[in-house]
């Protein structure tokens, strides 16, 4: 797997990428429950994406965007990004090859100069539209009917319930907030498949055990392997 981490302060990013990773990389399936996922992790997204993707996974777990917001501007000059095209068609090539690609929690707001990556991703941040209510604990619920979710139940975690994205109508949400926000969902893109979740703040998102659970299912089921419902 390869993973994309960094990006503007609000998201302390080198904290729980370690957890994300060792999360995925004890992620078991199928009879024998063998093979976990090997991760590289990089800062640089236009670089590691500047030639064809080696890997079956690609990881994004990141916050950056061309910050054309007002309240933004005495960050822009450091953290300002535009995805060029060559990685644009380096992600699609990936998907068009039957790769698997997660994305996390700011995800939904990267790339916004690529009209594309909602398409891809399934929704999207709009400024000034979508927000979300202070870092603090909320019920997820889980819904049923994917091997990503079934047999979980519902959780507490303390997060960020990012509210009112712009979400496409083929979406089925795998998790909600208790006031009906998408959480997490999965899709097909392409012959690729393609996993949102919008949790994962900070790392007490990732020690819940119900999440960190479905993020191992959710990496199983990307890469195209069993996943494994009761452990």
């Amino acid at each position: 797997m390869m993973g994309w981490a960094g990006g503007e302060k609000s998201h302390p990013f080198w904290r729980p990428v370690p957890r994300l990773r060792r999360h995925i990389g004890r992620a078991r399936g199928g009879a024998r429950r063998g093979g976990g996922v090997e991760s590289e992790i990089t800062e640089d997204i236009a670089g590691a994406l500047s030639e064809p993707s080696e890997f079956q996974l690609i990881t994004v777990n990141a916050l950056r965007w061309q910050m054309t917001q007002d309240r933004f501007a005495g960050l822009r000059d450091q953290w300002r990004f535009t995805l060029p095209a060559g990685a644009r068609a380096t992600l699609l090539d990936h998907l068009d090859q039957g790769g698997g690609l997660l994305c996390m929690h700011s995800a939904a707001i990267c790339f916004d100069d690529w009209q594309g990556w909602p398409r891809v991703l399934g929704g999207c941040w709009v400024w000034p539209k979508s927000h979300h209510p202070p870092l603090g604990w909320t019920g997820v619920r889980v819904h049923g009917g994917h091997p990503v979710v079934d047999g979980l139940r519902d959780f507490d975690v303390v997060d960020e319930v990012y509210s009112d994205l712009d979400v496409l109508p083929d979406v089925r949400p795998l998790a909600s907030s208790a006031s009906g926000q998408p959480l997490v969902w999965a899709r097909p893109v392409r012959r690729g498949r393609v996993l949102y979740d919008a949790l994962g703040h900070d790392t007490r998102s990732y020690d819940n055990e119900v999440h960190r659970t479905l993020l191992q299912r959710a990496a199983l089921w990307l890469l195209k392997r069993p996943v494994t419902v009761r452990d």
